[in-house]
């Protein structure tokens, strides 16, 4: 077997999703309630613009969601305790030996190093459940690990965390080149890019201790989309020129040195928790189209949205309100996996 997690950018069957439900990251007023569900939901229309969405339902939500959600939006019912897809969900991934199989990667979920707030038993079952579902090889990793802990060019390179995939609440036991060793079999990487930290908020409570895709993400072989913080009251403006530092270092698995293109962050530095970690790289890539995160700042979110428009030509981006996402420790990659299509031969 040769399985390889194809980039975002190759054909997708589907986006998945997880509705929300009762829980820590929900809301404690009633209206924050209803501003999380109001946020999955937006997302999900939004990705359904473009290709078939399929959301997983608690049983309790099932109700709510149905009504919410329109018919262009698949809804199938399972467990859950958290909504995150990205990180709990399979990373989908192809065989190149055999082009008709599509594997699932099933990474142990430990709600981002098991965090005495998270509650994760149910929704560790849903790779399973994901894989089962669409038909797919399942791909069992003893590696703790979440689907926005990496990102790939599709090519052999993957971008990762120190603070992540090492992380002994995570990893105990683990190394470089365990993790490397167990990337190359499960995703087919052969060059792994080490970022150090990830975005300052992100080390928080509900944070998931330095996630990649909220900081660097490959739009293209030999170009990497960075987050920038302009403002050096922010303590992610150190943190960004440093990744910067590294990437401009740094080669990917074919041998290309990156071209390293800036995205500025919005101009909040800060909410009532402090100091924000709001990114446009956190954007999911669709079927002609990407999926943007906007937090009420015209100018730059149109900013971004041009930046995204260069960087994945012939797509139409659209910006989606993330600010309810992002105050619950995520975004709108971190709530989407993307389903590739078996057999093609875009990478």
């Amino acid at each position: 077997m040769s399985w390889r997690m194809p980039s975002e950018t190759a054909p997708h069957e589907r986006t998945w999703m997880a509705f929300p439900r009762a829980g820590q990251t929900l809301g404690d007023t009633a209206a924050e309630q209803e501003e999380c569900y109001a946020a999955w939901t937006a997302t999900a229309h939004a990705v359904a613009q473009f290709e078939p969405v399929t959301m997983v339902v608690d049983p309790t939500e099932m109700e709510r969601a149905r009504r919410m959600l329109s018919s262009d939006v698949e809804i199938v019912e399972a467990p859950l305790d958290e909504f995150w897809m990205r990180d709990f969900g399979p990373t989908f991934v192809l065989d190149d030996e055999r082009p008709g199989v599509l594997g699932a990667v099933d990474w142990i979920f430990n709600g981002w190093g098991a965090p005495e707030w998270a509650e994760w038993a149910l929704s560790a079952e849903i790779g399973r459940f994901v894989a089962a579902h669409v038909g797919a090889e399942l791909v069992s990793s003893v590696l703790v690990n979440e689907g926005g802990g990496i990102h790939v060019d599709g090519e052999g390179t993957v971008l990762l965390t120190e603070t992540v995939q090492l992380d002994p609440r995570r990893n105990p036991y683990a190394d470089r080149a365990r993790v490397e060793a167990e990337l190359a079999r499960t995703i087919g990487t052969t060059k792994a890019i080490w970022l150090p930290r990830g975005l300052t908020r992100d080390y928080d409570d509900f944070g998931t201790n330095g996630h990649v895709d909220i900081v660097a993400t490959i739009p293209s072989p030999g170009r990497v989309l960075l987050h920038h913080q302009a403002d050096p009251a922010h303590p992610d403006h150190e943190v960004t020129r440093e990744l910067r530092e590294l990437f401009e270092g740094e080669t990917d698995a074919a041998g290309r040195a990156w071209e390293v293109i800036d995205v500025p962050a919005p101009a909040t530095l800060r909410d009532h928790e402090g100091f924000v970690d709001w990114s446009y790289i956190n954007h999911l890539v669709v079927n002609g189209g990407v999926i943007a995160c906007g937090f009420g700042e015209d100018q730059a979110d149109a900013a971004a949205r041009g930046i995204l428009s260069d960087a994945y030509p012939g797509r139409e981006v659209v910006s989606v309100d993330a600010r309810p996402i992002f105050a619950r420790g995520g975004g709108i990659h971190c709530i989407t996996q993307q389903q590739p299509v078996v057999g093609s031969a875009t990478r």
